[in-house]
């Protein structure tokens, strides 16, 4: 057998997705396990080993030219090796072939119109939608929102009418998680309103100590009409002798902030707890 030596610097790998990101006038990659990187910006794959070839970072994966320590600390000063490649991978481009390509983003498609579906609701009905209701309505808010960018570009659009102003939906892209997608979705289709709806609304249990040590009762009073208020509608308020409970239901987006005005005003000695992520009736219809 012919032994051929390989320059130290150089690393081949076949059968790759790549990762890649410009810094410095300099490209810097990724060598990935196909159809694992999406999965791991999702959340769906948290360990590195499963989506990650080799833990090294390239100048070009194809010519297997491995990335001079020189380049790293130039490029992204102050960063460990590890920290270097989180960002290449949850920011860089993903490299693939067409037909690659097509699949992942209607993979990723299907993913944001689930989480869309199952957070929302027709606000008369308290039904959810079906996905291939969401997907049509979606398709309606891609299309205005190419028209008001070819607007914003040619100037002729309206006062007021800017991307920082009203939120505009672009269709998904490989470069987001299919749950800040979901939520840029969710916002320009409850500000348009393709169809009729609403954020499907979260059930929410608090719980607080009325005798809870280092918390005197004025902020204990305090705290309970500042729950109350936080909620949409406060469906029971009750408890025992020793502890205030109060069980409503609030906006999705509403639920860290009680979270957090309980954690503050009762020292970390009351309870927040989720019952219902989503207050909906399944849809009986089909599609």
């Amino acid at each position: 057998m012919v032994n051929i030596n390989q320059p130290s610097n150089q690393i081949k790998l076949t059968n790759v997705s790549i990762v890649r990101i410009k810094r410095q006038k300099k490209r810097f990659e990724l060598a990935c396990y196909k159809n694992k990187v999406l999965e791991y910006r999702s959340g769906t794959e948290k360990d590195l080993d499963e989506v990650l070839q080799i833990p090294q970072i390239f100048l070009n994966v194809s010519k297997g030219a491995v990335a001079p320590t020189a380049d790293l600390q130039k490029a992204f000063p102050g960063k460990t090796n590890d920290e270097i490649i989180l960002e290449i991978l949850m920011k860089g481009e993903l490299q693939v072939g067409e037909k690659e390509r097509e699949a992942q983003l209607e993979k990723l498609n299907n993913e944001v119109v689930a989480i869309v579906a199952g957070r929302c609701v027709d606000p008369t009905t308290k039904r959810v939608y079906t996905g291939s209701m969401i997907e049509k309505a979606l398709g309606e808010l891609r299309e205005k929102g190419e028209k008001l960018r070819q607007q914003q570009k040619d100037g002729s659009a309206g006062e007021g009418s800017t991307a920082n102003n009203i939120p505009i939906w672009h269709g998904v892209t490989s470069s987001r998680p299919a749950k800040a997608l979901a939520l840029e979705a969710i916002k320009a289709l409850v500000y348009y309103q393709p169809i009729p709806i609403a954020r499907a609304r979260m059930k929410i249990r608090v719980l607080l100590p009325n005798n809870a040590p280092g918390v005197n009762g004025a902020a204990v009073k305090k705290c309970k009409a500042a729950v109350q208020d936080l909620f949409e509608k406060v469906e029971e308020v009750g408890g025992t002798a020793g502890e205030w409970e109060c069980i409503g239901f609030v906006e999705p987006g509403k639920y860290k902030v009680m979270g957090d005005l309980v954690g503050t005003e009762m020292k970390g000695k009351g309870v927040v707890e989720v019952l219902d992520m989503a207050d909906v009736h399944e849809s009986e219809e089909t599609g």
